[in-house]
């Protein structure tokens, strides 16, 4: 489960690369991933849109990068998700603010990617809850349903008003990234750090692995960032692995597993991170995160 940076026409502080040579680039992951990737596995990658540069017209990496995954590195498009993040701020300003000739982009594409045509998989574990005109229906089936044959030819018998704990959820995740401060966030400000300016809600990476793993099974992230991954994985009670490139933000991340602490003990453990050590993070979680000079376990 992962969110690498974007191709984007603006330079980020985390890098990224221009469109051009994005996708190249990327694909040399994903044939790392595949090969590594167990043969029930998932590998579900986050893709933020993007326009050509100087014009209103879509970029199509993020479909470009899709078909060659599967057509080149062999991967199987298992299902395509959309991400919307109804808080996200209208962007571009040229195309949506000034000129007002675009919507603002707010859905990622989401690819759930897998190695094999069964990879492991229960969408019963991600029920969302009912609406309230199925919770009406519910409480009295043969009142406010009658089982007949819809015009597609689809025939919904009276199964169709049992209580299976909440509804299938639709590919369309709507998840709001405009979190209130939490740990990670109070920790960093408390310390003078940067936070990860590109960090996707929680919600996001719980959904994927709560359907895709059990228990104990191995979630990785190879372009951690802030590593939400880790800590949702952890929280869910799964092993994992996160790995960032940018010792920095490796750092900060610790302190989403870290309760407590003051000031000058939390800036002494991310200066030690810094510098190299491997460092014991003190609630001793199920994984471990590398960054090139250093690593926390």
């Amino acid at each position: 489960m992962t969110s690498p940076p974007f191709a984007l026409q603006r330079q980020k502080s985390y890098g990224n690369l221009d469109q051009a040579e994005y996708i190249d680039w990327l694909l040399e992951f994903g044939r790392i991933v595949h090969s590594k990737l167990a043969d029930d596995g998932s590998f579900v990658l986050d893709l933020g849109g993007a326009y050509q540069k100087g014009v209103p017209v879509r970029s199509l990496y993020n479909f470009r990068m899709l078909i060659r995954l599967c057509d080149e590195v062999g991967f199987h498009l298992a299902e395509e998700f959309f991400w919307h993040n109804p808080s996200k701020l209208p962007s571009p300003i040229e195309w949506v603010n000034k000129r007002k000739i675009r919507a603002k982009d707010s859905v990622n594409t989401v690819w759930w990617l897998s190695k094999s045509e069964w990879p492991k998989a229960d969408v019963g574990k991600v029920r969302v809850p009912y609406s309230d005109r199925m919770k009406k229906l519910l409480e009295d089936p043969d009142k406010f349903y009658t089982p007949a044959e819809r015009p597609s030819g689809h025939d919904i018998g009276k199964g169709f008003g049992r209580d299976n704990g909440g509804a299938i959820p639709s590919n369309l995740l709507q998840f709001p990234n405009s979190g209130s401060m939490g740990q990670y966030e109070a920790a960093c400000k408390a310390v003078g750090v940067e936070r990860h300016p590109a960090r996707f809600p929680p919600k996001l990476p719980k959904f994927f692995i709560e359907m895709l793993t059990d228990k104990d099974d191995l979630v990785v992230d190879i372009f951690a960032g802030s590593n939400t991954t880790g800590e949702v994985a952890e929280s869910l009670g799964r092993r994992w692995l996160a790995f960032e490139q940018l010792p920095e933000y490796v750092a900060a991340s610790a302190f989403r597993f870290i309760a407590g602490g003051d000031e000058r003990s939390l800036r002494a453990f991310h200066q030690r991170i810094l510098d190299g050590e491997c460092v014991d993070v003190p609630l001793g979680p199920r994984g471990s995160l590398y960054a090139e000079t250093g690593s926390v376990k």
